[in-house]
């Protein structure tokens, strides 16, 4: 590496991964952070659901008939849209899985 290229790099500041949703989205618990924390949420929500099915080779559409929705419902939950517990409920149930709310970990959240 040249000198001048060195000097450059000694310069570059480096940011954390906080530090840059903080600088685009702000910081915890505006609505644009708030947003974006609950898409990655149900995203890594629907991922789970597709791993799960898939380690037990079935197609969406065999999972969907398992819990009484289309495929294209099934992909929707998937790829993290759309998401309602009582359907995370029955689609870990059909899969032989079980789900847990740590409700002690849950910080309160006022009503009004």
């Amino acid at each position: 590496m040249n000198r001048k290229v060195s000097l450059n790099m000694e310069k570059m500041k480096i940011y954390s991964q906080e530090d840059v949703l903080n600088l685009t989205l702000g910081t915890k618990g505006t609505p644009e952070r708030d947003d974006y924390e609950t898409k990655v949420d149900d995203y890594l929500v629907g991922l789970a659901i597709r791993r799960a099915r898939e380690a037990q080779n079935l197609t969406q559409e065999q999972l969907g008939e398992r819990i009484g929705v289309q495929r294209s419902r099934i992909c929707s939950i998937e790829r993290g849209t759309n998401l309602r517990l009582s359907t995370i409920r029955r689609i870990f149930s059909a899969l032989g899985l079980e789900v847990k709310l740590d409700i002690a970990n849950i910080q309160s959240i006022p009503l009004c």
